[in-house]
């Protein structure tokens, strides 16, 4: 008969079975627990440093040693957690003396070391300070840091819980580090040593396991960063605040920075206090920072959030900037500014930093430049092959002695000015433009002055001009301001890529009411007269002397309806001027003037006469000769023509000689062979008139006054042909 199947057994056998197993279980978990109590307890951890060494250097391609103790305890109840999860014992492990090497090659040398192959030398920590004394908690150090070591660290503890290990999770309530110090380093060929070489694991192969650390401590911290590119040394000291500290503001602030080291010959120096450290692993948080720091001349103070720290994005911080020149923040920041006087901004700034991908703006800022304010804001935007700066700027009171170094005139303050000072007996600015900056930048930058003030005359007004730098190239189109009830239009480009560089200056005066130049003449209500004019030059060299002592080009000026006397020139403080209508009219003589003509053909820095007359009710006078700009050398004849001879004072030619400086009038002694170009009298009444006007005239040239004087001109020859040398 067939074999029939076993009977299944009784359910009360199977709950047996089960219960045993479920002891065994129980049992074995409980034995494998107090094995590890005691082996955790007793056993020397020490014997494991070996295999840990090893996998740690194979992990991360480095050299990697645990010089002193390797130690494990239990650790309950846990403070980060609560409930029954409290009483979950955790471990806690503990090492001293760790150490990790560069990568193969990399060296990182500390001053007063010689310089690293394409790295500048680490700062060496200061000796600690009053203050630093005041925050130290431990007084364990770290082994030795020698060119070759990437990383000392003198204690490090870890506390794992165990239950998250069930999930794969590596959770770390809180990792403390003493005195650690690690440098960071960047050469100049792009090597790094933060990129670890990672052995070649299969895909399948990988443990998905993941790491979580709930709180940092580091006590006397150091890191250090250098960066071969940009010539960068910093030494950074780091503290973790402890619960209560004034400075951790309620909690807002986790870690205070101590900084110091070089951006190229700069010194920078800082502190500060930012975030907690473990909020920097967080994709998106605000993460809080208040700062100062120093380079240099250059003064910064910042607070405020990043939003995305790890990727310096989602920047919005109150930032104070203050130096003695805005072209000092080239090399802190790479913005290609011009000279300026002492400067003090504060505004918002927001945006991104990341590098190669950096946007931001600096938003209605309010400073000072000098004595002049300042308002605006700006944008910069990273790209390639330049990065660009856009934005605008307004001052509601412009002195005009603020624009001087600007324009390159000296102070007498600033090292790279001092050019100027050693030129005696010179009047035009030779300090020399840093063109080498402009292929760094590209902008376009517009600004307005509603009122501009020189001194002991009356104030400028409305100044505007949009500057516009575009590949070593810089263009001011255009160019205007108001000035004596007048208007002065000009475009001016300024080409950085030639070497020496190139310059073209093209403008026009309207309207311009020379009286009101000269406050003490205005309150006579006397007129010296409307001027208006037209200019075109084009020259080479690196500074306004060297620019007008190489150019070519013409100038147009007239001076229509005015009055002008010996007394009235000295009120202007136009002590030439002064002279010659003495010699030429007499002491008290008021002469009515009703047009003055100066047309000038201006040659490789000299300018020649074509037309330079002066019409009045009694004579029609005339200067001929030549105005060298690059000597700064005036060699004029002034020749009066009778109209009515009795008014005369003076019948003989005058000479204008000497220098710009130092100019000389005197009685011809008889005919004299001209050497060079012309001057007119009414030119003299406003010299600074002629370095600004601009070529075509058709109001001044219409004038019925004027085109008597005109009559019989020379054609204007076109601006800079043929060569004539100078004599």
């Amino acid at each position: 008969m067939p074999a029939s199947a076993s009977p299944p057994a009784p359910a009360p056998a199977r709950r047996r079975r089960a219960w045993r197993w479920a002891a065994g279980t129980l049992g074995a978990l409980f034995a494998l627990l107090v094995l590890g109590i005691v082996v955790l307890t007793y056993w020397d951890w020490n014997q494991a440093k070996p295999w840990v060494e090893r996998k740690v250097s194979e992990a991360t391609g480095r050299s990697f040693a645990i010089g002193g103790d390797l130690s494990a305890e239990w650790h309950w109840p846990q403070p980060l957690e609560s409930g029954w999860q409290r009483w979950v014992p955790g471990v806690t492990v503990r090492a001293q003396q760790l150490s990790m090497g560069n990568p193969e090659g990399m060296e990182v040398a500390e001053a007063p070391a010689k310089v690293s192959d394409g790295l500048p030398l680490l700062p060496a920590p200061p000796r600690p300070s009053a203050d630093g004394a005041r925050h130290a908690d431990a007084d364990a150090s770290a082994p030795p840091r020698d060119a070759r070591t990437m990383g000392t660290i003198a204690n490090a503890s870890a506390t794992l819980r165990l239950l998250p290990l069930l999930s794969r999770t590596l959770m770390l309530d809180t990792v403390v580090l003493e005195a650690p110090d690690i440098v960071l380093a960047r050469k100049d060929d792009g090597g790094n040593n933060w990129t670890f070489r990672r052995p070649d694991v299969p895909a399948e192969d990988r443990t998905p396991w993941r790491l979580r650390v709930d709180q940092l401590v580091v006590r006397e911290g150091w890191v250090g960063y250098v960066d071969g590119i940009k010539n960068l040394a910093l030494r950074a000291r780091i503290d973790t605040l402890a619960p209560g500290d004034p400075e951790a503001a309620q909690g807002r602030y986790g870690v205070r920075v101590a900084l110091q080291g070089r951006y190229g010959k700069a010194p920078i120096e800082g502190h500060g206090v930012a975030g907690p450290v473990l909020t920097l692993r967080e994709r998106t948080v605000n993460y809080p920072l208040r700062l100062q720091a120093r380079t240099g001349s250059v003064q910064a103070q910042a607070e405020g959030v990043l939003a995305n720290p790890a990727a310096l994005s989602g920047m919005d911080l109150q930032v104070m900037l203050k130096g003695a020149s805005m072209a000092d923040l080239y090399e802190l920041t790479g913005l290609v500014l011009p000279n300026t006087p002492p400067f003090q901004t504060r505004g918002r700034l927001i945006g991104s930093l990341a590098p190669g991908k950096a946007v931001w703006e600096y938003r209605d800022f309010d400073g000072t430049v000098g004595n002049s304010d300042l308002h605006g804001s700006l944008t910069y935007t990273s790209a390639k092959p330049r990065p660009k700066l856009q934005g605008h700027m307004v001052s509601k009171q412009l002195r005009l002695a603020d624009l001087g170094p600007v324009l390159g005139a000296p102070s007498g303050k600033r090292p790279q000015e001092k050019g100027t000072d050693k030129r005696p007996g010179k009047v035009l600015p030779d300090a020399a433009f840093a063109t080498d900056r402009w292929n760094a930048m590209d902008l376009d930058l517009a600004f307005s002055g509603q009122k501009i003030i020189r001194p002991e005359s009356l104030p400028l007004e409305n100044l505007s001009v949009r500057a516009v730098l575009d590949g070593g190239r810089l263009r001011l189109t255009p160019l205007r301001f108001g000035v004596a009830h007048g208007r002065i239009d000009s475009e001016v480009e300024l080409d950085g890529r030639a070497k020496p560089l190139k310059a073209t200056l093209q403008g026009s005066v309207n309207g311009l009411r020379l009286s009101a130049l000269f406050p003490k003449v205005e309150l006579m209500e006397k007129s010296l007269g409307r001027l208006d004019g037209g200019l075109a030059l084009a020259g080479t060299g690196n500074s306004v002397a060297k620019l007008l002592g190489s150019s070519s080009g013409q100038a147009r000026v007239y001076i229509r309806d005015g009055t002008f006397s010996k007394q009235m020139l000295d009120l202007a403080a136009l002590n030439l001027g002064s002279v010659m209508v003495a010699k030429l009219f007499g002491e008290n003589k008021e002469v009515q003037l009703r047009c003055a003509v100066a047309d000038l053909a201006v040659q490789d820095g000299v300018a020649r006469t074509r037309n330079v007359k002066l019409n009045t009710d009694e004579a029609i006078v005339e200067a001929t000769g030549q105005i060298d700009l690059e000597s700064e050398g005036l060699d004029l004849r002034i020749k009066p023509e009778s109209l009515k001879w009795k008014f005369f004072s003076l019948r003989t030619p005058l000479y204008v000689r000497g220098t710009f400086a130092d100019p000389q009038v005197g009685v011809e002694p008889g005919p004299l062979l001209l050497r060079a170009g012309a001057a007119v009298a009414a030119a003299v009444v406003a010299p600074a008139a002629l370095a600004l006007v601009p070529v075509t005239v058709p109001a001044a040239e219409d004038d019925a006054n004027c085109a008597t004087l005109l009559a019989g001109s020379p054609p204007a020859a076109p601006a800079g042909q043929g060569k004539s040398p100078r004599k």
